[in-house]
């Protein structure tokens, strides 16, 4: 005799139902084929088959379907013959109407779609600023089929399953904020689900292929609080299959923030400066720094190497690189984030690219402008010498052997006008000191040569020369002079010579 069911099982029963009810508003599934259908997976192959018995005397040509043609049995490209097509290594390009005859009668109309099974979405939330929508999207591992089609729901929950009443042994308890209603219980295997949702939005996402994933925006319902949970169903399908996401319960308040990635990066060189590089980029459009601000993270590598370094805390919209590598072109990336920490990092941006300053008299240099280099695994520098210097005649080369590089060193013209322009400066340096020395020196020597006297009052006697002091005694009796003559004493002449 059957035992009747048990108290615990009428409940779950009736909890299943009211689940099943609540994911009704969102069938995910592949989309329906009709029987002139056959789908194909990429890089498989396929067998067509026109029809099950054909007379042997009869003759069976296929073609396919040219993209444009107005009805089955137009224009299009012939293929094999016989009853049996095989394609190999199927494509995206071969989904068309196969079509094979009898001379001018139709036998049958195949549609080939090739279509690869969705990947299964997982979705992540956020808002690009602080008073924008909020966006959902998940990654791709690899490029969708060409139909496939992504669906996004946004459902209010209405009220916690347990508050129906619903009582059972091993189950989770919750409390219940609708009055009238008993405190109960969820199963614990059906936790995750233990809300139903209430007007549903429904939209379509869109796929970025730079990106490789699936963008939506998110439609909240009308009158919706910030603290009010949300439900968020994603459902990707296509012809080969359809897959849900996990539902994600978010809230408009605690949805973190992901700005979108910096814009207009530029990298510039700095004169006279062989190892620095300037930075400068700008808010993206969705962020308005008068409320807010980034901070960001700048990344940058020779070309050369794999690997980046990285600044952060950068709270400017400009950084100068002073370790850049001399002639080697650099490669710039800048991301952005909440100044305060909060939400996550933005995408990087797009790649910018430049070099730093090279003097341009500098050809000969190992560091030049057509040299590169980049530590070896010895921590040596290779450097990679510009590719004139390997040219030869084709005439040496003709018979393909292998030409060794010219070792002769290249002469530079700026060089020489350089070392022409130093030596006659020299020369004209040497010459006006020595023009300079001999002026100096004849001038010397005529101050050196001057007559003695020259510049000075000579006295002239007015009379005749006296004669020496020592044949002339001191004191002489006064001699009678002639009238209208002058007398000069020794005294006088002394005093006079005073």
């Amino acid at each position: 005799m059957a035992r009747p069911p048990g108290p615990l099982l009428l409940p779950r029963l009736l909890l299943l139902l009211l689940l099943q009810f609540a994911a009704a508003g969102r069938p995910c599934g592949p989309s329906g084929l009709s029987r002139d259908v056959v789908l194909g997976r990429l890089g498989a192959n396929i067998t067509l088959i026109c029809r099950d018995e054909v007379p042997a005397n009869v003759t069976v040509r296929w073609q396919v379907e040219e993209r444009g043609a107005a009805v089955p049995g137009g224009r299009g490209r012939r293929l094999a013959e016989g009853n049996v097509l095989l394609l190999r290594w199927l494509r995206y390009e071969d989904s068309g109407r196969y079509i094979c005859s009898v001379g001018s009668r139709l036998l049958r109309s195949l549609r080939l779609l090739v279509e690869e099974p969705p990947e299964t979405p997982r979705v992540s939330c956020y808002r690009r600023s602080h008073d924008k929508d909020v966006l959902c999207e998940w990654p791709q591992q690899t490029k969708p089929s060409p139909g496939t089609r992504a669906m996004l729901w946004v459902k209010r929950r209405a009220f916690p399953l347990c508050c129906l009443g619903l009582h059972s042994i091993g189950c989770i308890p919750c409390s219940c904020p609708m009055p009238g209603l008993v405190r109960a219980a969820v199963p614990t295997e059906l936790w995750p689900h233990r809300f139903t949702a209430e007007n549903a939005t429904e939209q379509r996402c869109h796929y970025f292929s730079k990106a490789r994933k699936f963008v939506c925006r998110v439609k909240v319902p009308p009158g919706t609080e910030d603290t009010k949970h949300l439900v968020v169903s994603t459902c990707v399908s296509n012809s080969a299959s359809g897959l849900a996401g996990e539902d994600k319960i978010i809230t408009l308040s605690g949805v973190p923030v992901k700005p979108d990635p910096p814009l207009n990066v530029t990298v510039e060189a700095l004169e006279k400066a062989p190892q620095w590089l300037r930075v400068n980029w700008s808010y993206p459009l969705s962020w308005d720094p008068r409320f807010y601000w980034l901070r960001f993270q700048v990344r940058y590598r020779p070309e050369p190497a794999p690997a980046f370094m990285e600044v952060d805390q950068v709270t400017t919209t400009w950084l100068d690189i002073r370790d850049a590598w001399r002639g080697t072109k650099h490669v710039v990336q800048v991301r952005a984030q909440d100044e305060f920490g909060h939400g996550a990092w933005s995408e990087w941006s797009r790649e910018a690219v430049g070099t730093p300053w090279t003097d341009p008299r500098d050809f000969t240099s190992e560091k030049g402008p057509f040299s590169s280099q980049f530590p070896m695994e010895d921590d040596s520098y290779e450097v990679t010498l510009p590719p004139e210097l390997f040219w030869e005649d084709r005439a040496d080369g003709a018979d393909g052997s292998v030409m060794e590089p010219s070792t002769h060193p290249v002469a530079s013209p700026y060089a020489f006008l350089v070392a022409g322009g130093s030596l006659l400066l020299g020369i004209a340096l040497f010459v006006g000191i020595v023009v300079r020395y001999r002026q100096m020196w004849w001038t010397g020597r005529q101050r050196g040569t001057k007559p003695e006297g020259e510049g000075q009052h000579m006295l002239v006697p007015l009379g005749l020369p006296s004669p020496p002091l020592s044949d002339t005694p001191l004191l002489s009796c006064p001699t009678p002079t002639a009238p209208g003559t002058l007398r000069i004493t020794h005294l006088d002449y002394s005093s006079s010579r005073q």
